[in-house]
């Protein structure tokens, strides 16, 4: 597919063992399928994007007279969740890659709008940043918010205070940046890098290692990496080799000689 991003759900975490028998924290993602709304294009916007929308239709009624008119501008059912996310472009054309499906699943070499995004645009990636809402804590105190460790635990003080935020006379005001007490949570947050463990093209599931923020059934939008890690010496199934045992190997089993001759 050319757009880089899906809207999905995340489901729960659960766990998984690989060949070496090494457990790893999974997140199942359900990862569209998602509809194409809008197409924008260079020429005509100044860039080029592809707004998309993920399959909880909803009716007519619940939608604004602006939305309406634009579902039934791009020929599209209305939708409950709509993202604007950018699509792959040629680097030595400028074109858009268009490889989208039709409304019968096959590839017709055009992107428009109604045309599905299913999970297969990551089968040939192996990270995914996913961007969601953390969960809303409501108004918490500084042990909690940003985990200051307390005052003095013995008869007579309060533990659940930061102490002191500020001198009286000089200068006689809060620095901005203070760590207080404050609402925590209900934000946005992006987590960069999650490994993609497993895919089910048939169910359009997405497993990825690691934590997603969101409760569960939140909304997020996964994206493919913008910088991927490098895959390291020893790292991703590739393996390290000893210099000194390959040396030996080398030499036919025989231990490597020694600089310089003995002297009769």
């Amino acid at each position: 597919m050319a757009v880089t991003g899906i809207l999905g759900k995340k489901i729960g975490m659960t766990q998984v063992f690989d060949e070496r028998g090494e457990v790893h924290p999974i997140t199942v993602l359900q990862a569209g399928p998602c509809v194409i709304t809008q197409l924008k294009t260079l020429a005509k916007d100044g860039y080029d994007s592809a707004q998309i929308g993920l399959v909880e239709f909803v009716k007519g009624s619940k939608v604004n007279k602006a939305q309406a008119g634009h579902f039934a501008k791009n020929n599209v059912p209305p939708v409950k969740l709509l993202k604007e996310v950018p699509v792959e472009v040629l680097a030595t054309t400028g074109e858009v890659v268009q490889d989208a499906e039709d409304g019968n699943g096959a590839g017709n070499g055009k992107m428009k709008a109604g045309d599905k995004v299913l999970v297969d645009i990551f089968s040939d990636d192996k990270y995914v940043d996913v961007s969601g809402t953390s969960k809303g804590r409501g108004f918490a105190g500084v042990i909690r918010r940003h985990g200051f460790g307390g005052g003095p635990k013995s008869h007579g003080h309060m533990f659940q205070v930061q102490g002191s935020i500020g001198a009286s006379s000089f200068p006689s005001r809060v620095f901005p940046g203070q760590r207080m007490p404050g609402h925590m949570g209900a934000a946005s947050v992006t987590v960069r890098n999650l490994r993609i463990r497993g895919i089910d093209l048939d169910e359009n599931l997405l497993m990825v290692e690691g934590a997603v923020p969101g409760p569960r059934d939140g909304y997020v939008l996964i994206s493919k990496s913008k910088a991927p890690p490098r895959e390291r010496r020893g790292f991703g199934g590739s393996g390290t080799v000893d210099p000194l045992k390959a040396s030996k190997k080398a030499s036919g089993g025989k231990a490597p000689a020694k600089g310089g001759a003995k002297k009769k």
